[in-house]
């Protein structure tokens, strides 16, 4: 039986320079590594999506692992399992809500107010008009020249079948929030976007999420875990 553990990203930086580890994001990568450790947990294969943030993470965790005969040599990258581009979702969409909109603009001039501002709160959240802007993206409200929701379904669906096809009997894959859940739910045979982004919304930094491949299909064992994170400050969604 081939088992996947998909480990989302440690805590990543400020809004405006997100795709990096912050100094937290790196101890709880580190707490994750210690654990598997602490459970006899070993790898035959260690995957990682393209994302500075996820190499960052599967760096820290491999390192610790390695020094203990608990992974493999090296570590493959799979673009596939980078989480969808938000950066170009908002340059492509958040004008043309904004003009249809006046409720949206005034959030969304708020929101790069606080952010030009430098207020620690508006780093670490998901606003109203962040909602705004994925839930057009996912219905396809407006013509965008970027990954649609349908295509970033399809890579990461395809991702998850090859490895599982790959055969390793423990695979641990480091991605983020919403390519996991779009796996957990392909376990139920659900491309439902509600499902997958409440799905999303509930992880926790470096969690890891359990598919086991059963009769040929994906089985979910176990979700969101953080066993690592024992103490209240380390859990984090952000």
């Amino acid at each position: 039986m081939s088992t996947l553990f998909l480990i989302r990203h440690g805590q990543a930086g400020l809004r405006d320079d997100y795709d990096r580890l912050s100094p937290l994001g790196q101890e709880q990568a580190r707490r994750l590594a210690q654990w598997f450790l602490r459970e006899g947990i070993a790898f035959e294969r260690l995957i990682c999506g393209g994302l500075r943030r996820q190499r960052e993470t599967a760096a820290i965790v491999a390192d610790v692992l390695s020094s203990r005969g608990a992974a493999p040599p090296a570590m493959e990258e799979d673009p596939r399992w980078s989480e969808f581009d938000l950066d170009a979702v908002y340059a492509g969409l958040a004008p043309r809500i904004a003009a249809e909109n006046p409720d949206f603009r005034r959030q969304y001039e708020e929101l790069l107010a606080r952010m030009r501002s430098g207020e620690d709160g508006i780093h670490r959240q998901w606003t109203p008009a962040d909602t705004q802007v994925v839930k057009a993206w996912i219905e396809g409200r407006y013509p965008f020249e970027g990954e649609s929701w349908p295509a970033f379904l399809d890579r990461v669906q395809s991702g998850l079948r090859d490895a599982f096809r790959h055969g390793a009997a423990r695979t641990a894959i480091f991605t983020s929030a919403t390519p996991a859940a779009i796996a957990v739910a392909s376990a139920f045979g659900s491309r439902e976007p509600a499902h997958i982004m409440r799905l999303a919304g509930a992880a926790v930094n470096t969690n890891f999420t359990i598919l086991d491949f059963r009769g040929g299909e994906p089985a979910l064992a176990c979700f969101n875990s953080t066993p690592h994170l024992d103490e209240a400050h380390l859990r984090t969604h952000r």
